[in-house]
């Protein structure tokens, strides 16, 4: 139930700041959102032991942003698949604390960004250039790594009679 109200919670909050804040090339944001690919990292401890659900959670939540937010249906869907295949091998080797929770998000957006710039190249969609690319990651690490880390700290300081999970 946790999961779901950080993946809803990231999800309203991707749609509202899109709203509000500016993402041309050259404007002065630093905080474009992608919470909902940041929740999937964070979440993932929470479904330890069901792999499956994580897996049908991130493809749900990957055609609803496709819905909703960038109309190229599919293609999110399965970027963020592949970010959870990436999450959970991850998860394998690493343990989950605060400052691999920082580390982690860098990771995942730079993963995400740099597939979806390989999508946008391949199909000739927009101009893609290795500067664009590193200046839409540079603009997505403040926002998300804030959010990685105040739901961090939600769910570690959550009472464990309510968790599954113990996080170092």
């Amino acid at each position: 139930m946790l999961a779901i109200i950080i993946l809803v919670i990231a999800f309203l909050l991707d749609g509202i700041l899109t709203n509000y804040l500016s993402f041309l090339p050259g404007d002065l944001t630093i905080f474009t959102p992608l919470l909902t690919l940041t929740a999937l990292l964070i979440i993932y401890p929470l479904y330890r032991k069901k792999e499956k659900k994580y897996y049908l959670t991130v493809i749900i939540v990957g055609l609803l942003y496709d819905l909703f937010y960038t109309n190229l249906l599919f293609l999110n869907a399965i970027l963020f698949f592949t970010c959870g295949l990436v999450i959970k091998v991850i998860y394998k080797y690493v343990d989950f604390s605060f400052i691999k929770s920082i580390l982690l998000t860098i990771l995942i957006i730079t993963i995400y960004e740099s597939l979806f710039a390989l999508v946008i190249v391949i199909f000739n969609l927009v101009p893609m250039s290795l500067e664009r690319l590193v200046y839409k990651i540079s603009h997505s690490l403040l926002l998300n790594i804030i959010f990685a880390d105040v739901c961090y700290l939600i769910i570690k300081f959550i009472p464990k009679k309510y968790k599954r999970i113990n996080l170092n």
